[in-house]
């Protein structure tokens, strides 16, 4: 496929794990939105991960990702990642087998496992494809919410406290007995998730049984975390 001139080649990938995989196409509805008003900048291709685990190129409308009826509609074609370096994109499903679509930098839109912790990030690293946002390892530790803060408390940095549960502790005397000493209200996560499922505040120690299981439903270890008092802060760190 012919590249348009002076434009930018991106593919804009969003869907993946089944969880947040709405979450994701909201996301990348208002990006490719976006990128929509700057036409003679940028030459976009929306590249969706289904729940079951297929690439599929969309050229529909951003309304179809949003609504989740993208996956029906006919503009859909099957793709796959090249992993050799010399075709730089992606191969995409045509009459005559598979036609060779040149990407110059990949705008991984993903939420939660299969997206946000490292593993499209070393795919496209593996196919030399320039990426937008944290490459292998820091979305493996970013998405590793135990390991992050070990990492962070490592460099000086105050990080809440917090312990560990696995799926191997059966005793649930194990989590209350700690629970007490973090104190009430606190956080029930699973460790390696996203931030919009399997999370709860937990303020009292009757219901802290029923968040634990919540959150093992996403992940075979969870944190529970102390309360802290305050607000949130976000900072984007841009860079050449």
């Amino acid at each position: 496929m012919k590249q348009q001139e002076n434009k930018i080649r991106v593919a804009l990938q969003f869907g993946s794990c089944p969880s947040e995989n709405e979450v994701s196409c909201v996301s990348a509805a208002a990006r490719a939105d976006a990128l929509a008003t700057m036409p003679d900048r940028y030459e976009v291709n929306r590249v969706d991960i289904t729940k079951q685990g297929r690439w599929l190129k969309y050229s529909g409308s951003t309304e179809g990702m949003r609504s989740g009826s993208w996956e029906q509609d006919a503009s859909c074609v099957p793709c796959v990642l090249s992993p050799d370096r010399s075709d730089h994109g992606l191969l995409v499903h045509s009459a005559n087998g598979y036609e060779l679509l040149p990407v110059d930098v990949v705008a991984p839109i993903l939420h939660g496992k299969n997206g946000e912790d490292g593993t499209v990030q070393g795919l496209f690293e593996l196919a030399g494809i320039p990426l937008v946002g944290c490459g292998t390892l820091a979305s493996a530790l970013c998405m590793d919410k135990d390991r992050a803060h070990k990492l962070a408390h490592a460099a000086g940095v105050q990080v809440p406290a917090s312990f560990i549960l696995t799926k191997n502790m059966e005793d649930a005397g194990i989590a209350l007995a700690q629970a007490e000493s973090l104190g009430y209200p606190l956080f029930v996560k699973p460790v390696r998730a996203g931030s919009s499922y399997g999370i709860t505040k937990v303020t009292d120690r009757h219901d802290l049984p029923t968040a634990i299981k919540l959150a093992f439903e996403y992940d075979d270890e969870v944190i529970i975390e102390e309360n802290i008092t305050g607000f949130e802060v976000g900072c984007a760190v841009m860079g050449n």
